[in-house]
């Protein structure tokens, strides 16, 4: 099990110190959100900074820390973009970014539909899965060219590669159980497990189902990581008793969140450490 914390909103300079500290305390990566509005329905607002120049401001400040977008919603982008900030990350950080994507919501999503982005959920997932064929097709230094319903490519090579090998782990959310949905998150790197029309995070019953479906379902033989997150407080004893099941689950990482902390509650649950079972 590795253990990240999730940083939503926040003074720029902040979390890049906050990044810092969390590698001194022990974590194993640090997250931010990507969103450009003041933030979501019945939650006080937030300070949104670029999440690239962020991360940027992590690596640089950090050798070990693990960092990435929880999560980058893909069909608001230009792919090709966002297969050259990835790359400029990865390099930044020496191979330590994990590209956290999704959909992106509708209504709630930070302001995208404020500002006419495409809301419907299936050209949503089209734009997602064309995307990320787009970025991986970049990623790979070598000369490529798409065809799709919403994008086209000239043969063109970007350069250089990533760090990673064979490329910049990709964790997408998966709906458990929604066929299609999961799908797509076994195509790459790790998931993300969301429940159908609910914010609450899975159980350890539902993620043993789910690493039993994952193991029955994906034919690739790299590494796959299975995502479990919550709050905890820092007490070892409790947080063991807590996290220890989604470890016999089958979950590989535990991120912490707090949604509405400030800046000196989630310093001071950093500094704390990771409810580390091993």
């Amino acid at each position: 099990m590795k253990y990240g914390f999730v940083i939503d909103g926040g003074d720029a300079r902040t979390n890049s110190e906050l990044a810092q500290e969390a590698e001194a305390a022990n974590w194993d990566g640090v997250f931010i959100a990507d969103a450009i509005d003041i933030g979501f329905p019945n939650v006080p607002p937030l300070p949104w900074f670029d999440p690239w120049i962020v991360l940027a401001a992590m690596a640089m400040r950090t050798e070990h820390l693990r960092v990435g977008t929880m999560i980058t919603p893909v069909s608001r982008r230009r792919p090709w973009k966002l297969a050259r900030e990835t790359v400029t990350l990865d390099h930044l950080s020496n191979g330590r970014l994990i590209f956290g994507v999704g959909l992106g919501a509708a209504e709630d999503d930070g302001g995208f539909f404020k500002v006419g982005e495409a809301m419907d959920i299936k050209v949503r997932a089209e734009l997602l899965d064309e995307g990320l064929a787009i970025v991986a097709g970049l990623w790979s230094g070598k000369p490529f060219k798409f065809s799709g319903r919403h994008y086209t490519i000239k043969e063109m090579t970007m350069l250089p590669a990533p760090v990673q090998s064979p490329r910049i782990p990709v964790w997408v959310p998966g709906v458990w159980s929604k066929e299609k949905s999961m799908r797509r998150a076994l195509n790459w790197d790790g998931i993300i497990p969301q429940k159908y029309k609910s914010m609450s995070n899975l159980t350890p019953t539902e993620i043993k189902a789910l690493k039993k479906y994952v193991d029955e379902n994906r034919t690739a033989k790299t590494p796959f990581d299975i995502i479990a997150g919550g709050s905890t407080s820092g007490v070892r004893s409790k947080d063991v008793k807590k996290v220890r099941p989604f470890i016999n689950a089958g979950a590989t990482w535990w991120l912490e969140r707090i949604f509405t902390g400030s800046p000196d509650e989630l310093r001071a649950r950093i500094k704390k450490g990771p409810p580390r079972v091993e």
